[in-house]
């Protein structure tokens, strides 16, 4: 018998109590920085104001045909989802319009997909780039 019980979305609603509460997405570039002292410093402005980080957009870059580029942009996009994840947005938003070798970065984005998932972040890949992520269950 297992340990973990799955959330009963419908059960978690249905005991809801509407809020005065905006959702709004908020783009990466925007921000300051990712330290924990400025993301507190907003999350507080932002409830201040009304407002629920729902998303966080970002743009993410893979035209280097070069494992290290990919690195390093691999782990630009981890720190996203920690800043996504202590803002308390349920979605990280990655635009990708270019990716120079799909087989280089479809690992990178596996595994960001995955520490979204455990920061309970829904990673979502929008733009041209022809680059996909796997299906989760």
């Amino acid at each position: 018998m297992s340990t973990s019980h799955s959330p009963n979305v419908e059960r978690a609603v249905a005991a809801c109590r509407p809020t005065d509460v905006t959702p709004v997405s908020i783009a990466g570039d925007a921000l300051d920085s990712l330290a924990p002292s400025y993301l507190r410093d907003l999350k507080a402005e932002l409830a201040d104001e009304g407002y629920q980080p729902a998303t966080l957009a970002v743009s993410g870059c893979f035209a280097e045909d070069c494992s290290l580029a990919t690195q390093e942009e691999a782990d630009r996009l981890r720190r996203h989802v920690r800043a996504a994840a202590f803002l308390g947005a349920s979605r990280l938003e990655l635009a990708v319009d270019e990716v120079s070798d799909p087989e280089k970065v479809r690992p990178a984005l596996s595994a960001l997909e995955e520490r979204a998932r455990r920061e309970g972040v829904r990673l979502a890949l929008v733009g041209d780039a022809d680059v996909s992520l796997r299906t989760t269950a």
